[in-house]
């Protein structure tokens, strides 16, 4: 079989010389022959059927495999889905390909890799006791009477009581059969989390060659594809904003592994070697506790690691150096950033009655891009809107439109991303709590709120709804997408949507 693709090899190149008006032969020994017409059609004739079957399987060999869903938000961070048999209606009796039942709770996402799919999970294997629970507080007072101002609440510390088990697990892409499952670390945990959340909400990562499960405070941890633990890293444990947890997730690039961890005592991020662990370098951040997720912003210049907090920077993904900075408005650093070869569009999410801040900066902007006196451009920033609806779910970008989608209610803003100016704003009726980051396919837009619901709009300049999609679960996480399946991690189920 060698020798066929070999000798079907020398012939292809003689093609490709022949294309180029040339008659030459570049054989084994790297001599260059030339060719008589008739030893032409001779060579032409032995090899034909060599060629004929080493052109199948080159053919076969190159055929595209079920496209990767490496990392939160897909290879290019952007949620553009880029198969073509993907399907646009499903529910729970209608193109669902398989359904898993999952029995630890978590918010990451679940990342495709080949034929496999990896989830992260945490399973609560002991309870606080009753006793450790914190004193409820006092009654109000009677009609009529007085009394001093309330004692402060009593510290929830029940969280060291609990014991939990953190696992990465992999599944069969085709049959959703689990595939393995590996205990990352059990203990107790090592900083406490808001009430509806969970020690699973980063999204795991993968360079075709690894599988890095991150789990906040609890640590870092390398597997290769097969389950085997290649190494670990503890980056220490830090309170972060009210107890509510951490929820940022790494990313890898050319071997290298990058981590924000920004908390309430000692921000930094670091710079790990991907087949190691070791640290290749680690840069402090002024921040506190912020849950964007960095991006890899290959742009018309060079590569930037971009971040998003109290200000936004861009760090040489190298070295760690800063390259640009930008200080922000208030608002909470949740959605990640989009962008194209020239700008990047970064914003955080605002609350009741403050709007989120979106900022659109130039590629190549060196230094302090921060607008003089409350401006909205500088020699970094092309514009600024200081009223959006940038939220929870992170921005999407396509066809030179950014939209833009509400935590709640179904809010979706469309914006011209050259020049800021608001497309539409409009509701889109019957949306609950929306957690998970919207999508494209096929020039439309995806998004689906925590009960289940996924709804569908005409993407481009007129606000158009379509028909919605419905699976019988609760979703915060966001969608992974192959070529043509959609994976959904829900509470109860792992599904795959597919024709």
């Amino acid at each position: 079989m060698t020798t066929v693709c070999q000798q079907g090899g020398r012939v292809a190149n003689f093609f490709v010389n022949v294309y180029k008006g040339k008659r030459y032969l570049l054989d084994n020994d790297l001599h260059l022959r030339k060719l008589k017409t008739n030893c032409m059609n001779r060579n032409l004739k032995r090899y034909s059927g060599m060629l004929i079957i080493c052109s199948s399987l080159l053919v076969y060999s190159f055929m595209p495999s079920p496209a990767n869903w490496p990392q939160f938000r897909g290879s290019e961070n952007n949620m553009v889905a880029t198969g073509t048999n993907l399907p646009t209606e499903w529910n729970d009796s209608l193109n669902v390909r398989w359904k898993t039942d999952l029995t630890g709770s978590g918010w990451s996402s679940p990342i495709v890799f080949g034929d496999r799919i990896f989830v992260t999970s945490a399973f609560l294997e002991k309870a606080a006791p009753a006793s450790a629970q914190p004193t409820p507080p006092p009654p109000p007072p009677a009609p009529g009477t007085q009394q001093g101002p309330p004692p402060p609440p009593a510290e929830d510390n029940s969280f060291k009581e609990e014991v939990y088990r953190w696992e990465l697990t992999c599944f069969d892409l085709k049959t959703g059969k689990e595939l393995w499952s590996q205990v990352a670390h059990t203990g107790t945990p090592r900083i406490k989390k808001h009430a509806q959340s969970n020690y699973a909400c980063e999204t795991p990562v993968s360079d075709g060659k690894r599988v890095f499960a991150y789990f906040g405070m609890t640590g870092v941890y390398c597997y290769d594809l097969d389950g085997k633990l290649l190494w670990q890293n503890d980056l220490g444990a830090y309170t972060t904003l009210n107890g509510w947890g951490t929820g940022s997730s790494p990313v890898v690039y050319k071997d290298i592994l990058y981590i924000q961890v920004d908390n309430e005592e000692k921000s930094f991020l670091v710079a790990l070697d991907a087949a190691t662990g070791d640290e290749k370098w680690k840069v402090d951040r002024d921040e506190k506790t912020n849950y964007s997720t960095p991006v890899i912003w290959k742009n018309k210049f060079r590569t930037e690691l971009v971040t998003i907090g109290k200000s936004a920077r861009a760090y040489d993904p190298a070295t760690g150096n800063l390259v640009w900075e930008l200080k922000m408005a208030d608002g909470m650093a949740i959605p990640s950033s989009v962008y194209d070869s020239e700008h990047i569009y970064l914003g955080k999410a605002g609350g009741p009655n403050k709007p989120g801040m979106l900022y659109s900066v130039k590629a190549g902007s060196t230094g302090d891009i921060t607008p003089a006196d409350s401006g909205l451009v500088s020699n970094g920033v092309e514009w600024t809107l200081k009223e959006t609806g940038v939220a929870n779910p992170s921005p999407l970008l396509y066809n030179g439109l950014i939209y833009l989608l509400g935590s709640r209610g179904g809010e979706l803003y469309c914006l011209d991303a050259k020049t800021g100016a608001t497309v539409y704003k409009e509701k889109v009726d019957k949306v609950g709590a929306c957690w998970a980051s919207p999508w494209i396919y096929g020039d439309k837009i995806y998004f689906y709120d925590e009960k289940g619901v996924t709804q569908i709009v005409q993407a481009g300049k007129e606000f158009k709804v379509l028909s919605p999609n419905k699976l019988d679960d609760k979703f915060w996480a966001s969608v992974a997408i192959t070529d043509d399946a959609y994976i959904f991690r829900g509470v109860k189920k792992l599904y795959c949507v597919k024709k």
